[in-house]
């Protein structure tokens, strides 16, 4: 089973979107989603199909101890049956981390029923031997002792940045509090079956170059998950993609500073003829027929740092 989470007029253009592991999207989307700014035009061009990993909606029951553990192949068929359940044909997507993966490999897969792709701190490459073995101690402790407070630390080190953490001398930001709280609600059991799928996923840098729907990268400076990011953008053809950098942020851009997504997103949205802006633009850019905004060289600017994709890795 699937928890499909629906807001806005079923009427118009579809965005789906799918969190990172122990998240869904409450704890992943609502602070992109619940910003006023957001309101006057994602919701005002989109209807939103949140999807969650199995097991992760709010009042989860404990995945069967018998029922089979899906692989990421299996996640990304799911997202189809969901397309196909509420009738929707080419959709944009929207992932962040884990979820970025699934709907990436989702896109590779049924090429003709993706729009766009807006990835936060993606992944695409199969676990370093360092991951794969965090992801193994976490998967231990979940399996063994729920969801104790090691684990609790660690997806919060995977989620935010040290600013919003905390340390001895700060206390933790109110967005660390809620999402520590919302994990608390997480089966153990549900979690780890996420993270022996995504421990288990493949190397997705060969077909990339092929995937030719346009895509928007976004990545914090201090996500763990940052050098992912810049070989993403790598093997992405430059003519069809874009990468935002984020200062002083973690991996979930969309609770730690989902301002500084905004005038991407409309930029981006641009492209498609979804959104219209005032602002002049020029021809120049990795998202033509649109252009990133001059202003979003300037790092004073919302927190944002935008580099030219082919000068980002030597």
């Amino acid at each position: 089973m699937v928890s499909v989470a629906v807001f806005g007029d079923q009427d118009k253009p579809a965005l789906v979107t799918y969190p990172d592991l122990a998240l869904n999207h409450i704890s992943c989307f609502q602070g992109l989603f619940f910003s006023p700014e957001v309101n006057s035009f994602l919701l005002h061009n989109f209807c939103i199909y949140h999807i969650s990993p199995p097991g992760h909606e709010v009042g989860a029951a404990p995945i069967g101890s018998d029922d089979l553990m899906p692989s990421v192949d299996d996640l990304a068929d799911q997202v189809l049956e969901v397309l196909n359940f509420f009738g929707l044909g080419a959709v944009m997507c929207m992932g962040v981390t884990a979820g970025a993966y699934v709907l990436t490999l989702f896109a590779m897969k049924y090429r003709q029923r993706v729009l766009g792709l807006i990835l936060v701190s993606p992944l695409c490459r199969a676990p370093s031997w360092t991951e794969w073995l965090l992801n193994k101690v976490m998967s231990n402790l979940l399996y063994f002792y729920g969801m104790c407070g090691v684990v609790k630390e660690l997806l919060l080190k995977r989620y935010f940045s040290q600013e919003v953490r905390g340390s001895v001398e700060e206390s933790e930001s109110d967005i660390v509090q809620a999402c520590r709280r919302l994990l608390d609600e997480r089966q153990s059991i549900n979690v780890q079956q996420f993270l022996e799928a995504m421990n288990g996923r493949r190397d997705l840098s060969e077909g990339l170059r092929k995937l030719h729907c346009r895509s928007l990268i976004f990545i914090g400076e201090n996500s763990p998950f940052h050098s992912e990011a810049l070989h993403m953008t790598s093997k992405l053809d430059r003519r069809y993609s874009a990468l935002v950098e984020v200062q002083a942020c973690g991996s979930i851009v969309t609770e730690e500073q989902p301002h500084a997504m905004l005038i991407p997103l409309e930029y981006f949205l641009m492209g498609f003829g979804l959104y219209r802006s005032t602002l002049s633009v020029s021809r120049r850019s990795p998202l033509s027929p649109t252009c990133i905004s001059p202003e979003l060289l300037s790092p004073e600017s919302m927190g944002l740092k935008l580099k030219p994709i082919k000068t980002r890795i030597s």
